[in-house]
């Protein structure tokens, strides 16, 4: 199970902290916007010096298919260059699915990107939970035949996330309504840890949530989003991991591509400055979880 690959990185770099790379043009540094013929080429060049300088410290990244669609035909060509990189450099990928809204979507989705000769190489997909079982459906096949991983996203961690996915639904939360579909998508594909190959994102600034899911879901590993967003902190992201320290991953959103900005710099240091983000992050997290 890729699952489990994923688990075993982490243990080795004692490092439970994802890569994102989720960026706007204007996040990137001037001096290497200045040099670039493009803002695709920009884009792609702060993408792999990152993957570079954080190679055997962080274990996985996590790549925006939209963040480099929008920036046209070359952003494509970037994301499929990304995304090999990174699984050359030995990271376990995960890709933000492209917009699906609907079945033939799912459908398509899956047979192009978990395909054996995909042009968007990854371990595994972020969905969105809220179409039905019927577009995480085509995906499952793909978690057993290919080793495969997806991760339903049910609680997300923007601001109004709470006015649809915090209602109450027949005594449950929408959200975990959710959990509950992803739950049942996930039985069978367990690996050696005991975590399935359908997981769930949730929010990082939701603590009741995770540990509820934590509690409610033992098989679910958990995909937290949002570490850069307003309310969360590493105390509430120790929520997601069992008593081993396994079981989930923090995503650094926008905070480690960013750092440079965040320490008031020039952008000329930014690898440096995510560099000294990351183990920030690693050295929070840390202090209230174990990975054994």
């Amino acid at each position: 199970m890729s699952i489990d690959v994923l688990q075993e990185k982490i243990r080795k770099t004692k490092c439970p902290v994802m890569l994102e790379l989720a960026a706007s043009v204007s996040e990137l540094p001037a001096h290497i916007l200045s040099g670039a013929s493009s803002e695709a080429e920009a884009y792609g060049r702060v993408c792999r010096e990152l993957l570079e300088a954080l190679k055997g410290t962080v274990p996985a990244v996590r790549v925006s298919f939209s963040s480099f669609a929008l920036l046209g035909p070359e952003g494509l060509v970037q994301l499929a260059s990304i995304l090999s990189y990174a699984k050359k450099l030995g990271y376990y990928v995960t890709l933000d699915a492209p917009e699906i809204l609907g079945v033939r979507a799912a459908e398509r989705t899956a047979e192009v990107v978990f395909a054996d000769h995909s042009p968007f190489p990854c371990d595994s997909l972020i969905l969105l939970s809220y179409l039905g079982t019927d577009c995480v459906k085509p995906f499952l096949n793909s978690c057993k035949t290919a080793k495969k991983d997806i991760f339903v996203a049910i609680r997300t961690a923007n601001r109004s996330a709470p006015e649809l996915q915090d209602l109450l639904a027949g005594g449950r939360l929408v959200h975990i309504a959710a959990a509950d579909l992803a739950n049942r998508c996930a039985e069978g594909f367990s690996g050696k840890y005991g975590y399935s190959s359908v997981g769930i994102l949730s929010a990082a600034n939701a603590p009741d949530s995770l540990r509820a899911l934590r509690s409610k879901y033992p098989r679910l590993f958990l995909l937290v989003d949002g570490f850069s967003a307003v309310g969360a902190n590493a105390k509430n992201c120790a929520l997601a991991f069992d008593k081993l320290g396994h079981g989930a991953i923090v995503c650094g959103g926008g905070s480690i591509l960013r750092a440079w900005q965040q320490a008031e710099s020039d952008g000329s240091d930014y690898l440096q400055q995510a560099q000294l983000c990351v183990e920030r992050m690693k050295r929070n997290l840390l202090r209230y979880i174990t990975i054994l």
